[in-house]
């Protein structure tokens, strides 16, 4: 895989190209990575792969009018073809009064600290396959458990490389490890499936195996024999693994691109109290270690830890630089960037803080509720703020676990689940994206 200081080369060359050819300005992305992966079904290995990709690509700007592409052919001459055919195409486009590079002042400089997001480390395919076996033997030895889709276990290795004709070149490696297993519990007709995994960038800091099999095969066994509910209004408290999907949504609509199109259900309430005066809700992109960890984001801005909610209010739209240039703000350090097209939105290390309850006292008062672990469908409109999901889980009776429930509907408006959101003490930074456990009273719950 190339190296992240030959991505940099290869990104200087395809600017300088491009000014050649006539850009007035340009700035040229790389990616690569490459991961290994062992998978076992019932104890005998299943799959080794090991997969490598490189891609770079090239923005140009004639003018107002601008034009992107990318490729993975990295040879010196097809970048110099790649160069040429971006600025034609930019010379064909509409204009654009909103796009640009990054101003020279709001580009991240210095060095930052050390956000160690690899271990350097590459396992053999003999390590992963003894990972992935511990991990499906814990989930198949659960009672109840009676048959396996599978374990896994990898590892992977990736390269990001940015370059500006304003003068911005940087470029960082990163790692990541993950241990996974699926299970099946039940008989006959009523066969349930459930899943557990970790990713980390460290492999020390990954759980024990046998405790994420064990995790895997628990959350399937109590699936076995779900009831339905009546139809009506109740809490509904979500477990952290699809509670971050809340979370998303509002991260969804604070995207200013969203805000510049009137596409975003948050319009007309920047001052209003969306949540509990108590909530904050917290960025950290420079969390050592984190799976969305970075110094600066994908048009070279900046990234800063901030409060994204503060006292149940919303601090602030995210930026790249054209929704910033469209509504006239400033620019927050939240551009993402792919192989080719305009750049989007993207947060870095996004999290709930956590409430007082435990998740015990949390229910300990709900006569009767569902605790929601799968979710399904994509019922939700950033635009309107409608809510509506297809759900499983468990019924919580008189402030216990009661059983599993499914084929559920679970249905209310985003704002007013906001409003209604109580968080639990129970948080775990694991995903990127992360919530303690959630109870949202008063919404429609539909059974068959």
């Amino acid at each position: 895989m190339i190296t992240s200081d030959a991505a940099l080369a290869r990104c200087q060359d395809l600017v300088d190209l491009a000014r050649q050819m006539g850009a007035d300005e340009a700035d040229a992305v790389a990616r690569a990575s490459s991961s290994e992966s062992v998978s076992v079904r019932l104890g005998a290995l299943e799959e080794v792969e090991r997969s490598e990709s490189e891609e770079i690509g090239l923005r140009v700007f004639v003018g107002r009018r601008s034009a992107s592409i990318n490729t993975s052919d990295f040879a010196p001459e097809g970048l110099r073809t790649l160069a040429q055919r971006a600025v034609e195409m930019a010379r064909l486009a509409p204009e654009d009064p909103y796009g640009g590079l990054v101003p020279r002042e709001a580009l991240f400089s210095g060095d930052g600290p050390d956000l160690d997001l690899s271990d350097g480390g590459e396992l053999s395919p003999g390590e992963l396959r003894e990972a992935a076996l511990a991990t499906e033997d814990a989930a198949r030895a659960v009672a109840g458990v009676t048959n396996s889709n599978g374990g896994s276990a990898s590892s992977s290795r990736s390269v990001f490389a940015l370059v500006t004709s304003n003068g911005f070149a940087r470029g960082h490696a990163g790692g990541a490890h993950t241990l996974s297993a699926s299970v099946v519990a039940g008989e006959g007709g009523d066969k349930q499936t459930d899943y557990a995994y970790r990713t980390q960038r460290h492999r020390s800091d990954l759980p024990d195996p046998a405790g994420i099999g064990r995790e895997a095969g628990e959350r399937a066994v109590r699936k076995v024999g779900p009831g339905s509910i009546p139809s009506a209004k109740m809490p509904v408290v979500f477990d952290p693994r699809v509670g971050g999907g809340i979370l998303g949504h509002l991260l969804g609509a604070m995207a200013a691109p969203s805000i510049a199109r009137k596409a975003s259900f948050l319009i007309g309430r920047e001052q209003d109290q969306l949540f509990d005066c108590a909530l904050r809700i917290v960025e950290d992109p420079h969390r050592l270690r984190g799976l969305r960890s970075r110094h600066y984001d994908g048009e070279g801005t900046a990234s800063v830890p901030r409060a994204l909610v503060e006292e149940g209010r919303i601090t602030g739209w995210l930026t790249n630089v054209a929704s910033a240039a469209q509504l006239d703000l400033g620019l927050t350090g939240h551009a993402s960037r792919g192989g080719g097209g305009a750049p989007g939105i993207a947060p870095g290390n996004v999290y709930m803080e956590a409430g007082g309850p435990s998740v015990a006292e949390l229910i300990a008062d709900i006569e009767d509720g569902v605790f929601v672990t799968d979710l399904f469908g994509q019922g939700v409109n950033l635009v309107t703020g409608d809510y509506s999901r297809g759900a499983s889980g468990l019924r919580i009776r008189n402030g216990e676990l009661a059983g599993p429930v499914a084929e559920i509907t679970i249905a209310g408006t985003l704002p007013d689940m906001f409003r209604a959101l109580v968080p639990a003490g129970d948080l775990e930074l694991q995903r990127g994206i992360d919530v303690p456990t959630l109870r949202i009273d008063g919404m429609s719950v539909a059974g068959q």
